[in-house]
């Protein structure tokens, strides 16, 4: 029926419309290989008692699973199959955006402790602007931890430096950071009760004070690169 209607409109000259399937993304893009789970620099009992083993075997082995397997199932349906991890979080919507933003975060997260860290505060760079900004390591410490205590509900704290190079302590819901408005993340402390609860309950504080002592500075200044 279709062809007839062709031939048809082609002998009476009438214009024609080509009709072609929605690609999730162009030919001329190669759709990336599916996201990996990280695999952590350390044991998974390794950071105990600041973070428990089994805390971490539910973080990492199934909430962070989760995200990566959602991301991956979700970007070739909704046309990032081409696209970065960054560019997920910045151009997408709705579950895509939550599952790699968490994603994104976690990878960051993770990464950035150690059971025995090279450094246990700020040098360089980072700590000349640390000081420039909040005078001393301990000032900034307090005003992190007192913005960390102020979320209600789950998201994140983050350590970031904006686009004219000043720090910023931010707090985000959800799986949302300030890389949406163009900072570079430097360090992302997770306040969604799957990361401190089996270990701390209800205090959140206690986790946050527990934490500086696995933070490795020397990675977190990497990131200022």
């Amino acid at each position: 029926m279709k062809s007839r209607l062709l031939s048809i409109a082609l002998l009476m000259g009438l214009p024609t419309l080509t009709l072609t399937a929605t690609e999730p993304y162009t030919q001329n893009q190669s759709p990336k290989p599916d996201f990996k789970l990280i695999t952590l620099p350390y044991s998974t009992d390794a950071l105990a008692p600041v973070i428990s083993q089994k805390t971490i075997e539910l973080h990492h082995g199934k909430h962070l699973k989760g995200y990566v397997d959602q991301v991956n199932r979700l970007r070739i349906q909704e046309g990032f199959a081409s696209s970065s991890l960054e560019e997920i979080v910045l151009k997408s919507k709705g579950a895509l955006f939550n599952n790699a933003g968490q994603l994104l975060n976690h990878n960051l997260y993770f990464t950035q402790f150690s059971p025995k860290p090279k450094s246990i505060k700020p040098e360089g760079k980072l700590k000349k602007l640390i000081e420039q900004q909040w005078g001393t390591f301990e000032t900034f410490q307090k005003e992190f931890e007192l913005l960390g205590g102020k979320l209600f509900g789950s998201g994140w704290l983050w350590l970031s430096i904006t686009p004219d190079g000043k720090l910023e302590i931010s707090l985000h819901q959800g799986g949302e950071s300030p890389i949406l408005k163009g900072n570079k993340l430097l360090l992302g402390i997770d306040l969604w009760e799957h990361a401190y609860y089996l270990d701390y309950n209800n205090r959140r504080s206690d986790h946050l004070k527990a934490l500086w002592s696995i933070i490795d500075w020397s990675i977190v200044s990497e990131r200022l690169q």
